[in-house]
């Protein structure tokens, strides 16, 4: 199934159940929506003392004088990290560390589902973007890729591009880049059915924030004309020599057109719009 399919059934979905069902999912039988299983066998004493001790410590050996052994004997290389510090959840906005871990969960669980990844949600009650970087550096020897979610813009172009500098694993921000994956599929798609070309196109983003950012930065680097493609904010049109609501991020997508100020003059024209706000 498309994401774009996906998508549009959850929406139909969401308006058909009532308050309480989804709460039921959540909460019965279990708490939650996934748990922990062993590999291995553990039916006897021999199992538990290869499992721990004294048997793990000859993979421990091995990992000490070969790091790179650890994706030979441990998880590590089939295990994602799913971690938010609750700042910008869903459509719920700064709700914490704590009431985003439903959708971390689900996160997780859909790595499982659809690519066979094992994955944790990790939850950081951290706020502050730099505190925020320091626990996950220190978190990530247990995993083989870092998926960010659910994290407020401007922090989490910074907290990604440092993370990636720290670390010799993936780090992926899902609201991000998986966005702009889905929605560049989806104009790819547009541009041949409608037979037109993706130097020619006028296309608008409405919506500045980490997933708007970063379609617009892969629809650049796909090949579209960056004259002809606007990004809008809650301020209007983000253009060269506006002042107010700016930041170094917003400004590598200005236009130099200053006709257009407001969203209802940026439409006008276009022939892809695309709502990110």
């Amino acid at each position: 199934m498309s994401n774009f399919r996906f998508c549009r059934q959850s929406a139909r979905l969401s308006k058909q159940f009532a308050h309480t069902e989804p709460l039921y999912y959540h909460s019965t039988p279990i708490p939650g929506k996934l748990t922990v299983k062993t590999t291995k066998p553990m039916n006897n004493i021999k199992d538990m003392s290869l499992a721990y001790s004294p048997g793990v410590a000859e993979p421990c050996i091995e990992i000490a004088e070969n790091p790179e052994d650890v994706y030979k004997y441990t998880n590590k290389g089939n295990m994602v990290a799913v971690i938010s510090n609750g700042t910008a959840v869903l459509g719920l906005g700064n709700i914490g560390a704590l009431a985003s871990k439903p959708v971390m969960e689900g996160k997780a669980v859909l790595f499982n589902k659809f690519a066979g990844v094992e994955s944790i949600d990790i939850c950081v009650d951290a706020p502050d973007m730099h505190d925020f970087v320091k626990v996950v550096k220190h978190l990530a020897p247990s995993f083989g890729g870092i998926n960010l979610e659910d994290i407020k813009g401007p922090d989490c172009f910074f907290i990604e591009d440092t993370l990636k500098g720290m670390l010799d694993i993936p780090v992926f921000h899902d609201d991000q880049h998986g966005t702009a994956i889905v929605v560049l599929a989806g104009l790819i798609n547009a541009l041949e059915v409608t037979g037109k070309k993706k130097e020619d196109v006028r296309l608008l983003i409405n919506g500045a924030g980490s997933a708007g950012q970063a379609c617009m930065k892969l629809i650049y680097d796909y090949g579209f004309n960056p004259e002809n493609c606007i990004m809008c904010d809650t301020r209007g049109v983000i253009y060269d020599g506006r002042l107010k609501g700016m930041n170094p991020y917003k400004q590598q997508f200005a236009v130099k057109d200053e006709s257009r100020k407001t969203l209802e003059e940026a439409f006008d024209g276009v022939d892809i719009a695309i709502g990110l706000s």
